[in-house]
């Protein structure tokens, strides 16, 4: 009885990781970074960004990220900002997902072990 449950356990974590690997596919382009909106204020002194109320300069996008251990970041468009947005976030989502394919293939692993031990 013990084999037959953990034969119905090994191809349920297995259908679970085809399942996640599946997801995987349909995540799109990704990137790492993330993505800022940012106001500035200038050293003109009759400019409207020092006026009462101040109203900055911007919004300017930025996008930030290690690249090659280093530092980089590019200002960008509001619709490039948009699209790294959108990747970043694809990022995450595979990121979440590449962990649960982690979580199942251990628990597949330790009875895929037990089989062997046992045989």
């Amino acid at each position: 009885m013990a084999r037959s449950n953990n034969a119905t356990r090994l191809a349920s974590y297995e259908q679970r990781y085809r399942d996640l690997a599946a997801q995987l596919a349909d995540i799109g382009l990704i990137s790492s970074g993330s993505v800022t909106r940012r106001y500035t204020h200038c050293t003109s002194s009759g400019c409207k960004c020092n006026g009462d109320p101040p109203q900055p300069h911007g919004p300017y996008y930025q996008w930030t990220a290690k690249v090659d251990g280093k530092t980089v970041t590019r200002r960008l468009s509001s619709d490039e900002a948009k699209l790294y947005k959108e990747w970043i976030t694809n990022d995450r989502r595979m990121r979440r997902v590449i962990e649960q394919m982690r979580q199942v293939a251990a628990k597949a692993g330790e009875l895929k072990m037990k089989e062997v031990a046992g045989s």
